[in-house]
């Protein structure tokens, strides 16, 4: 099942990150999918750092990410914690040709960062069922 999931999340342009704000209500942002990823356990993704997620992931760092194959109508919602990155070896890491679409100074931009999510546990949903992931804490 684990290769079946990183192969479903490798194929998704988009990912889907969530979190609850300080009024108590969700909030679900489009991402570009994450520019890394170490099994599935931690994911990281390129933002600006003066949007309104990095504030918030400052002081409050649970959240979610969920990946959908439409195609199939299967998905995998993963919780965790998110961290906001901002010391230059991680904005090299996973700096890509290009980005100064989004971050004109480049790679030393102060309005980019890394936002590195580390799971805490997760479901895949497939076959009309939910499935618990158990590799993510091996």
């Amino acid at each position: 099942m684990e290769a079946t999931i990183q192969k479903l999340i490798d194929h998704q342009k988009l990912a889907y990150l969530s979190y609850v704000d300080e009024a108590g209500y969700p909030n679900t942002k489009a991402m570009l999918a994450p520019r890394k990823r170490e099994g599935l356990k931690t994911f990281y993704f390129t933002t600006n750092t003066s949007s309104k997620k990095v504030q918030h992931f400052r002081t409050h760092s649970k959240a979610s990410i969920y990946f959908c194959d439409q195609r199939f109508f299967r998905g995998v919602t993963l919780l965790g914690e998110m961290e906001v990155l901002e010391d230059q070896a991680s904005k090299d890491m996973i700096w890509q040709e290009g980005d100064t679409m989004y971050y004109p100074k480049g790679v030393t931009d102060p309005d980019y960062c890394v936002l590195k999510f580390t799971v805490v546990s997760g479901e895949y949903y497939t076959n009309f069922k939910v499935k618990e992931i158990d590799c993510i804490n091996e």
